[in-house]
């Protein structure tokens, strides 16, 4: 979540872990998207008592280097007060998705000293995991039917991804609720993507 966003929309008695985006200052009408900074200081987001924060970096992009040092600057006051930070492996709109650039990313935000990473799921996505010593999360990505998006998130985790962060599969579905809960299904109840779908269309509202 954005500094906004857990200010605005969640209530301060929400009892879950959460972690807040702490990277940010360009948009999609600029010219660099990819050119990003910290937005949020360390200090913020203890007050926010959040459970982790995330910082992006473009490895490849024109900015990469911008964004790795602001990240490892990061990563050494967070370290002080025992955050752990995600390393977000962002890829420019140019730049092609596949199991080497996302293992060398990955590889290297571990590297850095990030505590976990998210990435984009890729085939040959087990090659990603294996290159990387902590953690990983899939990005959701662009949006795709429930139902692709549910084996998507089954097979990252088959190989090998802790979890996922999903976006725009989650709001942006026909029911966010029920899309919720049948990706919890496949992280938390080891659900096949053919269970997790019959959830969401059990939760979905008028249950079709």
């Amino acid at each position: 979540l954005t500094r906004g966003a857990l200010r605005n929309y969640i209530s301060p008695e929400v009892d879950i872990p959460i972690i807040l985006r702490v990277s940010g200052g360009t948009s999609i009408i600029g010219k660099e998207l990819l050119h990003e900074g910290t937005v949020v200081s360390i200090e913020d987001a203890i007050r926010l008592n959040v459970s982790a924060v995330a910082f992006s970096i473009m490895v490849g992009a024109d900015f990469e280097r911008d964004t790795i040092l602001g990240m490892t600057q990061y990563i050494d006051e967070a370290e002080r007060y025992g955050i752990p930070v995600l390393a977000v492996t962002a890829v420019g709109k140019d730049m092609k998705r596949d199991a080497r650039y996302m293992a060398l990313a990955s590889r290297m935000a571990a590297e850095l000293g990030a505590h976990f990473v998210k990435t984009y799921y890729v085939e040959e996505f087990e090659k990603v995991v294996e290159s990387c010593p902590v953690p990983i999360v899939i990005a959701g990505g662009k949006k795709i039917a429930e139902e692709d998006a549910l084996k998507m998130a089954y097979n990252a985790l088959q190989a090998g991804a802790i979890g996922v962060d999903m976006g725009r599969n989650i709001f942006q579905s026909t029911d966010p609720v029920a899309m919720i809960k049948a990706v919890r299904a496949i992280v938390h109840e080891n659900a096949t993507p053919k269970e997790a779908y019959e959830v969401f269309k059990k939760e979905k509202r008028g249950g079709k």
